[in-house]
């Protein structure tokens, strides 16, 4: 908005850099241009104001495709005035001398005009494809004819103002439809990811069946081995056995042949010292072959005695001395 300063009989406008001014009296234009400042008298002067800096128009709208199913669209207009005199003509910018704010809405006139506009071509363009072909495409074929469509607009063209830029957000369906749009996709998706789990699945279960077929052959291995060792075993048992039989039958043999020759060497020494206690035995009674019967009987006496216990006690019978002293005299005579 122009900042008007007022003083008596007259008044001092100020524009701004974005914005273009012009000051029309009497059908012929006094001032006229960006940021322009000038005195004007309130009674006689007619004052416009077009804004030259870019200007964003937000959009959202509905279309129709030819599957008749309703989307809607959203997108965003960038556009300029770029001939201000021009737009000055064709639109009301006419400010307030006393206050400088417009008489009318000029933007909302430019807004409709646009929005009008960029509809008819994207309804135009939406009318000739299915809802499947149209969310396949996205923004894309939206964004192209609206921005071509502007742009070739002669009405637009004729009110000095020009489309800077087309921006579509989205196309979107309904809710529903959107959400049945989307179950294909999501099912084949699905199946897919059940697919992968499957054949996951079926590479751990694979794994799995070598894991234990590798188990098993390993078990059967060690089964064979532990067969082997066992026989190993037995045989080195049945060696050793079979050693300590032949070692026993060795020290058996040297055993028996040691007793019999012990037992033939005592049986020799017995023989030995039978023969010579016979000798002696026979040379002793070579040597008591002339004693006296009486002087044996002695010796038998004495060597009884030798061998009796010890006699506290001796009765002698008479009978017994007399027999005695009878055989002693006895034998003294016949040595006589």
């Amino acid at each position: 908005m122009a900042d008007i300063a007022r003083y008596p009989f007259a008044r001092h406008l100020r524009g701004s850099s974005t914005t273009h001014v012009g000051h029309v009296r009497n059908g012929r234009t006094i001032h006229a241009g960006v940021g322009a400042s000038f005195w004007f008298r309130p009674l006689s002067a007619v004052l416009h104001e077009v804004p030259v800096d870019d200007r964003e128009l937000p959009l959202l709208f509905h279309a129709r495709t030819s599957d008749f199913q309703d989307v809607t669209v959203q997108a965003t207009i960038t556009y300029r005035v770029t001939d201000p005199s021009t737009a000055a003509g064709r639109i009301d910018f006419s400010i307030d001398p006393e206050t400088g704010a417009w008489r009318g809405t000029p933007l909302d006139q430019v807004a409709g005009l646009l929005t009008e506009s960029a509809q008819q071509y994207a309804i135009d363009m939406l009318a000739t494809v299915d809802l499947t072909d149209a969310m396949a495409g996205g923004v894309g074929p939206v964004r192209s004819v609206i921005t071509d469509g502007l742009r070739a607009d002669e009405r637009l063209a004729e009110t000095g103002i020009a489309v800077v830029g087309v921006r579509v957000v989205a196309v979107r369906p309904e809710p529903e439809v959107e959400k049945a749009l989307r179950t294909p996709t999501r099912e084949r998706v699905q199946q897919e990811s059940d697919r992968a789990t499957f054949e996951r699945r079926a590479i751990a279960v694979e794994r799995e069946r070598a894991i234990g077929e590798n188990e098993l052959q390993t078990q059967i291995e060690l089964a064979r081995r532990e067969e082997q060792l066992v026989s190993q075993r037995g045989a080195n048992t049945r060696r050793e056995a079979e050693e300590a039989a032949a070692a026993g039958a060795i020290a058996a043999e040297g055993e028996a042949r040691r007793t019999v020759t012990l037992a033939e060497a005592r049986a020799e020494g017995a023989r030995l010292a039978g023969a010579a206690e016979g000798d002696a035995e026979a040379a002793r009674m070579a040597a008591y072959r002339d004693v006296p019967e009486a002087v044996l009987l002695a010796l038998a006496a004495k060597e009884l005695a030798a061998h009796l216990p010890a006699i506290d006690t001796l009765v002698l019978s008479p009978d017994l001395v007399s027999t005695a002293l009878a055989q002693l005299a006895g034998g003294r005579t016949a040595a006589s």
